[in-house]
């Protein structure tokens, strides 16, 4: 099987693109109806997105700054830097703004993961 063959496009049209959201966890940036339907391809055993578009209307925003395509997050310094090595090929934002309500907090925290805000919130020594 050929590399082209497996890898995905992301292109939305623009008619969909007041449509895209990012994640507030890992900040993958995803069409509404993707998240709904699919979850977040990073964090669905922690958000539970899928099917629940509560979930996603509270731990996603349509308003971020900024885009990174990651095609090899395991090789790539732009996603260490970025904190997104260990993620899924995909657009990421560089900023996410929005609060991640404290309940997903908990549950990111119950699971042993560290949430670090995708809003420019942390300092950089996190």
């Amino acid at each position: 099987m050929s590399t082209a063959s497996t890898q995905r496009t992301f292109h939305v049209p623009p008619a969909q693109q007041k449509n895209l959201r990012a994640c507030m966890v890992c900040s993958i940036v995803q069409l509404q109806s993707r998240f709904v339907a699919d979850g977040c391809p990073n964090c669905e055993e922690y958000l539970d997105m899928a099917s629940a578009p509560d979930a996603v209307e509270e731990c996603t925003s349509p308003v971020y700054e900024g885009l990174i395509t990651l095609t090899d997050p395991t090789r790539s310094w732009v996603a260490r830097w970025s904190r997104l090595d260990g993620y899924v090929r995909g657009t990421y934002a560089v900023k996410v703004v929005g609060t991640l309500p404290d309940e997903y907090v908990q549950r990111l925290e119950d699971k042993g993961v560290r949430y670090i805000p995708r809003d420019g919130s942390a300092g950089d020594d996190d």
